[in-house]
């Protein structure tokens, strides 16, 4: 089987499963995970804040590494760049041992452990985004690339609904990173022949615009303001993406509901990510992406200010549907602002929103100490994501205006 030969349908599933086992566990089964910790005693709340900020930590560090490749490659006597199914299969690899090391009884190592499943995280995510998102287009179906983000949503959906299963069984969140490992090497066996199948030569990976032209690049003003809404996004979901059961377990104790928010927020994320699949390449992505941000910014606020069953479910929903379709949207974008560096402008926009993310569980563990109290630490925190949500729309918007769109 040739590379020529792979269907778009086959590198649209297989982005999908990556980024399931990379981003929905490698990244967020610690989010369901987290209450069997503290109920097993094992971490505290300060110390979920910290180990939370060290994987996302880690997942800016491989967005720096991804945004620096081109100049890394000339300062090493520009050998071939990396292969990018390849960067994949090895981010993968290394999700799946990470995630089983989790299960050791170690706590000391945990923040090296979750810092490195971070790197990881963001290698897979930058590269499957361009090399799914580039052979779609090379095969006249670019608008499938959209269908690669329902896999962050199917890895929530599964994590949130397995770690449900445990906690009936009444199982160890040891048992929870255990299976979640098994699970993870599982998705990385079932994407491995397609990537060994799916390798291109370098120039053809490095990817043209959304419609299949090479479109001369746009001014830094447009970039930077693409990259700032972006960055918005990181801050404005991580809060509720990192606390969500926890704060659902302080506002509504005893609900047989607390452990499917987390999987109505990942069924969210796909049912997103397959809408974008409708939507045309010729939109102006920054109206797509400004309506997003406000569309999370009220499912932020839905929890704040209803914390109650129909509040968390309306949350949970409005959070996760704009999600992966925020990222798909501003993938797009980039594609279409910097087409013949493609790559590396996705690395720098994925290192902004690391940064957002970073910031979000150090705010949590400073508010709640500063008010001394968990409920009014997470109201504080809460309000302030949605606000930079908003500011994010915002910046969107005011690029629309300034920056017209006259490119295809």
């Amino acid at each position: 089987m040739s590379p020529t030969t792979i269907g778009p349908w086959a590198i649209a599933v297989t982005g999908a499963l990556a980024l399931a086992t990379a981003m929905g566990i490698g990244r967020f089964a610690f989010t369901p995970l987290l209450p069997m910790m503290l109920h097993d005693g094992v971490l505290d709340l300060a110390g979920a804040s910290w180990l939370a900020s060290a994987n996302y930590l880690g997942y800016l560090v491989g967005a720096v590494l991804c945004m620096l490749q081109p100049w890394i490659w000339r300062r090493i006597g520009n050998p071939p760049p990396p292969d990018p199914a390849a960067m994949v299969r090895g981010g993968l690899v290394a999700t799946t041992l990470l995630t089983l090391a989790m299960a050791l009884p170690w706590p000391a190592l945990w923040p090296t452990l979750r810092f490195a499943a971070g790197v990881a995280s963001a290698c897979v995510f930058v590269y499957i985004s361009g090399w799914c998102l580039t052979q779609t287009a090379r095969r006249g179906r670019a608008a499938l690339g959209g269908m690669i983000y329902t896999g962050p949503g199917t890895g929530i959906v599964l994590s949130g609904l397995i770690a449900s299963l445990i906690v009936a069984w009444q199982g160890s969140a040891q048992l929870g990173w255990l299976v979640f490992g098994v699970l993870a090497a599982v998705l990385t066996l079932g994407v491995r022949p397609v990537l060994l199948r799916g390798t291109l030569p370098a120039a053809a990976a490095a990817g043209t615009g959304p419609m299949g032209g090479t479109p001369a690049a746009a001014g830094h003003g447009e970039v930077a303001l693409l990259i700032a809404g972006y960055g918005c996004a990181g801050f404005g979901y991580i809060i509720t993406a990192t606390f969500l059961p926890v704060i659902a377990r302080q506002a509504l104790p005893g609900s047989p509901w607390l452990d499917l928010f987390w999987p109505i927020f990942g069924a969210g994320v796909m049912v997103g990510a397959m809408l974008t699949t409708r939507v045309s390449l010729a939109l102006d992505m920054r109206h797509l992406l400004a309506g997003c941000h406000v569309v999370q910014a009220l499912g932020v606020l839905a929890s704040l200010v209803s914390p109650s069953l129909a509040g968390f479910v309306l949350g949970s929903v409005l959070l996760g549907v704009p999600f992966t379709a925020i990222t798909y949207f501003a993938m797009q974008e980039i594609r279409r602002l910097r087409p013949l560096h493609a790559a590396s402008t996705m690395g720098l926009a994925t290192a902004l929103y690391g940064i957002g993310q970073v910031a979000g569980p150090p705010l949590v563990a400073l508010l709640i100490a500063w008010r001394g109290s968990a409920a009014q630490g997470f109201t504080l925190s809460l309000a302030g994501a949605a606000g930079t949500l908003l500011l994010g729309a915002g910046l969107y918007l005011w690029s629309a205006r300034r920056y017209p769109k006259t490119r295809a």
